[in-house]
């Protein structure tokens, strides 16, 4: 599926999120799209995020691979959600300056124990696979928010219900 046939999805404005907020001055300021049954982000990393030189910081390939999961979950479950565990496998060194296209895909979903997979990649502008990831998250249920965030969880519901229709 090619980028043309990408929905962007909408996100809120004024968070200092470091992944996707628009407010960070430091932030990845990632945008999310709908592609097919994914959720896809693009993104050149620079400098300011290397780790050894030209090279990505691992903790930023993770960060963008825990973000484009969760952005799948928010748009296809319109739940709100926890990471609970992640694991993220390094294929091949992921360069500063490389145009990179990030892809989250549902995985499983328990109705059972509150817990949804989903599982992410990294590839470059040629389409290689540089790093993959899984990560299970664990469901905040509307009664709840209130004791995990602090007076935002109105701003939460309400970003998960002006979300375009599926």
């Amino acid at each position: 599926m090619s980028s043309a046939e990408w929905v962007k999805i909408p996100k809120p404005q004024g968070y200092n999120c470091f992944a996707c907020g628009t407010a960070n001055p430091i932030g990845l300021h990632l945008e999310f799209f709908r592609a097919g049954n994914s959720v896809c982000s693009e993104i050149t990393i620079g400098k300011n995020h290397a780790g050894w030189e030209n090279i990505s910081h691992g903790g930023i390939i993770s960060t963008l691979l825990d973000e484009v999961m969760s952005w799948t979950i928010l748009y296809f479950k319109r739940v709100f959600f926890l990471t609970r565990k992640m694991e993220v496998k390094y294929i091949k060194p992921v360069l500063v300056g490389t145009a990179l296209t990030v892809k989250g895909t549902l995985d499983e979903v328990s109705e059972t124990d509150n817990r949804i997979k989903v599982r992410a990649e990294i590839r470059d502008d040629r389409g290689v696979l540089l790093a993959k990831g899984s990560g299970e998250f664990v469901l905040v249920n509307k009664e709840d928010l209130p004791h995990v965030f602090d007076g935002s969880n109105r701003e939460i519901l309400t970003m998960i219900e002006q979300l375009p229709p599926l």
